[in-house]
């Protein structure tokens, strides 16, 4: 409807009130102004009679010099001028913070997420702006190139040492951790090393996908020109006992800000919360820099149970307090207000936490165990006391990494009639990870996904220095803070 002077008095009754108010004050002043004159012929005749009215000043009328009463008539009031109403202005559609959540999007390689967002906002087809952002989206993923499947790397780290005073202190597990562990500085460094070379983290749920058939399809990873894609896994994330003390985390938490940090129990005994170890260090850096990231993807994290997960000690053990070891005893005898329920609660939220922010969960068997020497029946045993236990809290999986690197055949594929692999295919299990030294290894078949795994430790620093070439400068990350020479296996 248009704004108008007509349409605006038909709209506000009120207003015409006033009027007609107006109309019956005028009515009003007719009959006073009647009054007045026959008052006034009443005091002539009073004053023929010898009388005097004193209330009224004489006043001469012009021209004959008579007196008389100044008759004045009553304020009329005029009806009220109803205020005009403007045309209102449109508000501006807000663009910017949906460009910002398109643009995210892409930063992170999602195009047709971006395109889809913008497409699906109901201004879309009256804002020049948002279509020309469609059009800029296409144009970027029309630049893209597929990735072959088959070329694309996997890194994995255990937990990271963020004190090398304590981890490399000459006792007896200064050996194992100075071989197949990786410090907080060694980890930095190398990951600023491999975005400067353009990599970027995908999953491998990116690299291949079971259809609605049960059918493993290839996936398509298109990236822009130079961009190399990676896989990153973390091993054993549960802070085991026997790391206590030894310059570890000592589990993941959340803080104020809902994001996922790392506690450290300092020499005094109190703890500090901050970026000590692969999860967080990730994080921030994402933050830093979201390109990094496809489509939001981290990493992987292989976890075991027998100790807990991330830190809490959530297996029914604890619980029940029976086949506890001796760390297991002296661990809750340090801690009598230990509380199951709750440790199982704090690190559901972890983990939900996590996975939110684009983490993955693997299984590493329940209790680390060697896949090539166990017997199937061993592993199914194995394998339930981690779905009863860690998945939980976790959520189920379709991935096993494997401890040890110990896979459940060679390189061969696998044949159905392998009773471990028909095992865990049963349990939902499609995507299997050993430990590999080649550069990248990938097999892919209609039943599975297979990928070898490149430790970057101590070990591979100080002996392969070559092998990390195609990723970082071994010589110039590795720790100078690291006993030499490095235990051989």
């Amino acid at each position: 409807m248009e704004f108008n002077h007509e349409n605006i008095m038909s709209e506000v009754p009120a207003e015409k009130g006033l009027a007609e108010k107006g109309s019956e004050k005028h009515k009003f002043t007719r009959k006073a102004f009647r009054a007045a004159v026959l008052g006034a012929a009443s005091a002539g005749l009073m004053l023929l009679c010898g009388c005097q009215l004193l209330p009224f000043a004489d006043q001469r009328l012009p021209g004959n010099g008579r007196t008389s009463e100044r008759v004045r008539a009553m304020d009329v009031t005029p009806p009220a001028t109803p205020t005009p109403i403007p045309t209102p202005t449109p508000t501006p559609f807000p663009l910017q913070p949906y460009l910002d959540q398109a643009g995210a999007m892409a930063l992170q390689y999602d195009y047709d997420g971006a395109m889809s967002y913008l497409e699906g906002l109901p201004e879309y087809l009256e804002t020049q702006e948002l279509q020309d952002a469609v059009r800029g989206y296409e144009a970027l993923k029309a630049s893209c190139v597929e990735y072959p499947l088959e070329q694309i790397t996997h890194i994995f780290f255990h937990t990271l040492i963020y004190d090398t005073s304590k981890a490399f202190d000459g006792d007896e597990d200064e050996a194992g951790y100075n071989q197949v562990m990786t410090t907080v500085d060694e980890f930095n460094q190398i990951i600023q090393s491999m975005y400067e070379r353009g990599y970027v983290m995908v999953s491998p749920h990116d690299m291949a996908y079971v259809d609605a058939n049960g059918t493993m399809q290839r996936g398509h990873i298109l990236l822009p020109p130079g961009k190399i894609p990676f896989v990153l896994s973390q091993d054993d994330v549960s802070y085991y006992h026997y790391m206590d003390g030894d310059g570890f985390a000592s589990r993941l938490v959340l803080d104020e800000n809902g994001q996922v940090k790392c506690e450290y129990i300092e020499d005094d005994g109190s703890v500090s919360v901050g970026n000590y170890d692969m999860v967080p260090l990730i994080d921030e850096f994402v933050r830093r820099h979201p390109d990094f990231s496809y489509r939001g993807r981290k990493g992987i994290l292989a976890m075991t149970g027998y100790n807990g997960v991330l830190g809490y000690r959530t297996d029914i053990t604890y619980k029940t307090r029976e086949e506890l070891d001796q760390l297991q005893v002296d661990y809750l005898d340090a801690h009598p207000d230990f509380n199951f329920d709750q440790e199982v609660a704090e690190a559901t939220r972890v983990a939900d936490a996590m996975k939110a922010e684009g983490w993955e969960f693997a299984s590493h068997t329940w209790g680390h165990l060697n896949a090539t020497d166990r017997s199937a029946e061993t592993l199914k045993e194995d394998n339930e006391r981690w779905e009863a236990n860690v998945a939980p809290i976790l959520g189920r999986t379709d991935m096993i990494i494997f401890a040890f690197g110990a896979d459940i055949g060679n390189w061969e594929p696998y044949a159905e009639t392998n009773p471990k692999y028909a095992y865990f295919k049963s349990r939902g299990y499609h995507y299997f990870c050993n430990v590999d030294s080649n550069q990248y290894w990938v097999q892919l078949t209609d039943g599975y996904f297979r990928q070898g795994r490149r430790n970057l430790d101590g070990y591979r620093l100080y002996y392969n220095p070559e092998a990390c070439s195609d990723l970082f400068d071994a010589t110039a990350v590795f720790d100078r803070s690291r006993p030499v020479p490095v235990p051989e296996m």
